[in-house]
């Protein structure tokens, strides 16, 4: 759920100071005419001088570039002259680089799943080869680059691109039964991954999880023809276990290039969930992360690819629950030491172990928390990582050396910081940007030195000067219990600290999430700032970056620390002399969405008008993994689960609300919205409600509507 963030803080900025020549209109922010450019496809190369990117100058090509100087050497594949249609950004080289994997023609299933067609390119040979007759997912070059692994139909199969052949290596896929090869609904969601295949290092295996989702309870959706002379819908059934519900019986199988045969992995452990599978780099051991179903131990066990035997060489555990990070953080370095990102002292921070599961030492230490990994060069024992040392709404990127303790900064601006090293690690890619500062990426060498500026964006924010430039700022406040809380404003260009201003609130609130960060965004919030309303935005209790005990005070109750937070936020914003206290809205989507309604029905009267998006309304309707992480099951938590549902305090509604869902939502079913209404409607509570057919949780094709839509609705409920 948390991955829509982009959807739920569309921003906002603080313009004061600066006459405004244009006037900025909805479907200005809506038709990307402030989008900024960035730079696509970007790999380094094997030899570390040179990566390649793609170029949409003429057409659509792969083009490689030097380094050290910045430019154009060679033009390494027309994809318009192929005449296979427009490629994805998304592409992967061989190992050595004579091959080159990519796909069109994309058709999503759920989030991350789609079916495509997939191609290879030979260079040598100079020779484009279908991956298959019919479209395919998730397929993979083989570490010698001769053969591709993919699914079709629930079926794992493996092409050879010598002779030609393809090879079915799994015939039990049925859908909504078995699955081979790639996650059900749940884990492509919550453990957020689209492939449960792996090939082994020197290619002589192939590893895989089959997911058995027989017992699975079902869930249908109905989706209405485009032609209304067609009577009945067309209705479609997924496997979806809510909370409390029993899951995909989930195995680990090897299959024998060598020999073809296929040997199913032996897992004494008593397990729930399998997040990752992953080879250790030596081929020795294929390495299962295995999960109870409270999601507060993980356990790594090696299997033997020969006699299918596992046993246990590692195990984390957590008095709340493991964060979802740590299943790809959990990493094996190329030197013989696994990597683990853990919140044992309270924060999250790296810990060194060798390849058996030994303890070395804690690698980062201190009250700020380590945002994600992102390199490590084995040649001088340099781990990079980024991190919210200084505030928590900004990114650097550290680098650290793990034998001396050595630290520096490698990219500190102000904002958000992120890097991409060449393969030698003589130069990096550096991404920028802030509130105030478009995307600003450039070429650094290992020195910190500039090479090239690749884009800048400066155009971007020519023309965002003329509609009064860009200024938000950021604070913090304490609420009634003492609870500081970090925050950011936006006011109109033609701001009056004299006058009053009707207030629109935005938030997510969701757990290890962050709505306040210093980063680029320039949408829907600054339109609104140009209509008149000063625009907040709020990270409660539970959010990320300020340790553990901070986010995970909402265990076993979500929805109770962040609604209380998000009260005492309105009645602050309320008492700033500026602001029209009696006309301050609250807007969320999805966890913001429940926020919306939480707030309204739990604290009414703080804020006037609420505008919540495809909000969850009890935590019983919702996916087990991501419920049952935070909250355990119904079975066991049921005051956690009935206490905290908006549903409970339907009856206090007193404010304006509108409620918005897609009919066709796979994640947030509209059943919650159904749900809600009802009892509203029992309660004799008035308030509007708007349901988009046909459309998913991302509304996706709606956005000039709704978002007139939800505009409309606050400017009538605070401005009029």
């Amino acid at each position: 759920m948390r991955r829509f963030l982009l959807l739920f803080t569309l921003i906002r900025l603080l313009v004061s100071g600066f006459a405004q020549t244009d006037t900025l209109s909805l479907n200005d922010i809506l038709s990307g005419k402030f989008s900024p450019q960035y730079v696509w496809g970007i790999e380094s190369m094997n030899d570390g001088e040179h990566y390649t990117a793609m170029d949409f100058s003429h057409g659509q090509s792969l083009v490689k570039y030097s380094y050290r100087t910045g430019k154009a050497v060679d033009t390494l594949l027309n994809f318009s002259k192929l005449n296979i249609g427009w490629v994805s950004t998304n592409y992967t080289f061989s190992n050595d680089e004579s091959k080159i994997l990519f796909y069109t023609k994309a058709k999503y299933i759920y989030r991350r799943s789609f079916t495509a067609n997939f191609y290879v390119y030979d260079f040598n040979e100079k020779k484009l080869i279908p991956v298959s007759d019919t479209p395919q997912r998730i397929a993979t070059l083989s570490p010698d680059g001769n053969k591709v692994a993919f699914m079709r139909d629930n079926n794992l199969f493996i092409k050879d691109l010598i002779t030609g052949k393809e090879k079915q290596i799994t015939f039990d896929g049925k859908k909504n039964n078995i699955i081979n090869g790639a996650p059900d609904w749940v884990y492509e969601e919550e453990f957020s991954f689209n492939r449960a295949y792996e090939w082994s290092s020197d290619g002589k295996y192939l590893a895989y999880m089959k997911f058995d989702e027989s017992k699975v309870k079902t869930y249908t959706l109905k989706f209405y023809p485009s032609d209304y002379r067609k009577p009945y819908p067309e209705i479609y059934t997924y496997k979806y276990p809510k909370a409390g519900e029993e899951n995909s019986k989930v195995t680990v199988h090897i299959y024998n290039l060598l020999t073809g045969k296929t040997l199913k992995v032996q897992i004494d452990q008593p397990y729930e969930y399998i997040p990752r599978i992953k080879w250790r780099p030596d081929s020795r051991y294929l390495a299962i992360e295995v999960m109870n179903r409270h999601q507060d131990t993980l356990k790594l066990l090696y299997a033997d690819p020969q006699t299918g035997k596992s046993f246990a060489a590692f195990m984390e555990t957590n008095k709340y629950y493991i964060e979802d990070g740590f299943y790809d953080n959990l990493r094996f370095l190329p030197d013989g030491h696994i990597l683990a990102l853990s919140e044992r002292d309270g924060w999250r921070h790296f810990y060194l172990y060798d390849w058996e599961g030994n303890f070395i030492k804690q690698l980062t230490k201190g009250q700020w928390d380590v945002i994600d990994f992102v390199s490590y060069d084995a040649r001088h024992k340099t781990l990079y990582y980024q991190a919210a040392r200084i505030k928590p709404i900004n990114r650097q990127v550290y680098a650290l050396n793990i034998r001396s303790s050595r630290q520096r900064v490698v990219a500190g601006k102000q904002g958000s910081n992120s890097v991409e090293f060449s393969k030698s690690y003589k130069y990096y890619l550096l991404t920028h940007s802030s509130a105030t500062t478009p995307p600003y990426f450039a070429i650094y060498d290992n020195k910190g030195r500039v090479i090239r500026e690749i884009i800048d964006n400066h155009e971007l924010m020519d023309k965002i000067n003329k509609y009064g430039g860009v200024h938000k700022t950021f604070f913090t406040f304490k609420t009634g219990e003492g609870v500081e809380l970090w925050a950011y404003r936006i006011v109109p260009p033609d701001f009056d600290p004299n006058k009053k201003y009707p207030a629109i609130v935005m938030q997510y609130s969701g757990p290890n999430s962050q709505t306040v960060l210093n980063s680029w965004r320039f949408g829907w919030a600054n339109y609104l700032a140009s209509q008149g309303f000063v625009v907040f935005g709020v990270d409660t209790r539970g959010t990320g970056a300020r340790g553990e005990h901070f986010r995970k005070i909402t265990y076993l109750q979500l929805g109770n620390y962040e609604s209380k937070d998000l009260s005492e936020a309105g009645k602050y914003f309320s008492s700033l002399p500026y602001i029209d206290g009696e006309h301050i809205g609250l807007w969320g989507w999805s966890y913001g969405g429940f926020m919306v309604l939480s707030t309204l029905t739990r604290y009414p009267g703080v804020y006037n008008t609420g505008v919540a998006v495809a909000p969850v309304a009890s935590w019983r309707y919702y996916d087990n993994i991501y419920t049952e992480r935070y909250m355990r099951t119904p079975q066991e938590n049921p005051d956690g689960y009935d206490k905290n549902s908006p549903i409970t305090y339907a009856e206090n509604l007193k404010d304006h609300l509108l409620i918005i869902h897609g009919l066709a939502d796979d994640n947030v079913h509209p059943e919650n919205t159904f749900q809600f209404v009802t009892h509203l409607v029992n309660a004799g509570k008035q308030f509007k409600m708007f349901i988009y057919p046909n459309k998913n949780h991302g509304l996706p094709g709606t956005y000039k509507h709704l978002y007139r839509m939800k505009t409309d609705f606050f400017k009538k409920h605070l401005m009029q």
